[in-house]
């Protein structure tokens, strides 16, 4: 179990680079015209600098590597979220500049990005390895262990590429993919204590870290967007934690937990695309049906918006707790 000097300094670390690299980024996506342009279904009636998925893949990147050089040496799932995710961040910074360019990025380039960088962590152990079905005299079902790799695969794949997108779809009010992010990395945190999963603790913790320190700056009124090179990392970092902490040998119980944890994403995407499936509209297609959309419309404003969805993601990060509790009495 990591020690909590080591998860007290990576949180330090972290969030200092990240806090710290901001108003640089800031200035450079400024100076380069690497702004985010308002249009009819975004809330941001200026120009706002986009370069802040920089920030948060460096800032995770660079901590998590410093601190495991310092007290040891580097694990696998490191390597697998680094590589992954350079991937997400650098398609992501091309989808962000297309953007900036007025222009939409073609959708298969990036889902093809996506499945690679969910394989990545395949390639390095950060995957679904087995089951425990209770409805049948079956405890414990290996899948490599009966020749069935390829469902592993699949299941880790599905999960990964899916939350990556859930959290991207999130980030359309200031502050809230943010903290979404540093709630379900929380929640991931005490699981990751209470299982005794002192790897998960640390990528947890920077992960906590870096998304506080975006938050700051991307808070309403917000002075820089993360982009879809920051929100899908953040969705792909926190769904390879999930994988590697309740995953990787998946009882009933183990799968309802960081569900339960990451909640929002999750429940809102499917929200989302059953209300497009009954009204008969294309499903990848970028609307306001999202759930910060509907309490916009209701009423509220951007910060009412985002301690509604913080709200709601506390309640499922405590419901995710209380399971995991009842099962380990």
């Amino acid at each position: 179990m990591q020690s909590p000097q080591m998860l007290t300094l990576t949180l330090i670390v972290s969030f200092a680079l990240v806090y710290f690299m901001v108003p640089y980024l800031r200035k450079l996506a400024l100076k380069t015209g690497f702004v985010d342009m308002p249009n009819p279904r975004k809330l941001h009636k200026e120009p706002i600098p986009v370069l802040g998925g920089a920030a948060i893949y460096f800032g995770f990147i660079i901590s998590t590597l410093l601190i495991q050089l310092f007290f040891g040496e580097v694990d696998d799932t490191f390597y697998g979220i680094a590589l992954g995710g350079l991937l997400l961040f650098a398609v992501g910074v091309l989808d962000d500049y297309y953007k900036t360019r007025g222009k939409d990025f073609p959708a298969w380039p990036k889902l093809l990005t996506h499945i690679a960088a969910a394989l990545i962590l395949v390639g390095f152990d950060v995957k679904v390895e087995a089951i425990t079905i209770p409805w049948i005299d079956l405890p414990y079902y290996s899948f490599a262990d009966h020749g069935m790799e390829w469902i592993s695969i699949a299941a880790t794949v599905l999960w990964v590429v899916a939350l990556t997108n859930m959290l991207n779809f999130l980030d359309g009010v200031d502050g809230l993919a943010a903290g979404i992010s540093s709630i379900s990395a929380i929640t991931l945190l005490f699981i990751a204590i209470l299982s005794g999963n002192g790897p998960v603790a640390f990528y947890a913790v920077a992960l906590i870290g870096v998304s506080l320190a975006f938050l700051k700056h991307n808070f309403h009124p917000a002075r820089i967007f993360m982009g879809d090179s920051g929100a899908t990392f953040l969705g792909f970092a926190l769904a390879a934690l999930a994988v590697d902490g309740a995953f990787k040998s998946a009882t009933f119980v183990s799968l309802i937990v960081p569900v339960l944890a990451l909640g929002v994403p999750i429940f809102d995407t499917m929200f989302v695309l059953f209300r497009r499936i009954k009204e008969r509209r294309p499903l990848h297609q970028a609307d306001k049906s999202h759930t910060h959309h509907t309490l916009m419309r209701s009423g509220m404003n951007q910060v009412q918006t985002v301690s509604v969805m913080y709200l709601l993601g506390i309640c499922f990060s405590l419901a995710s707790i209380v399971v995991l509790l009842v099962n380990y009495r």
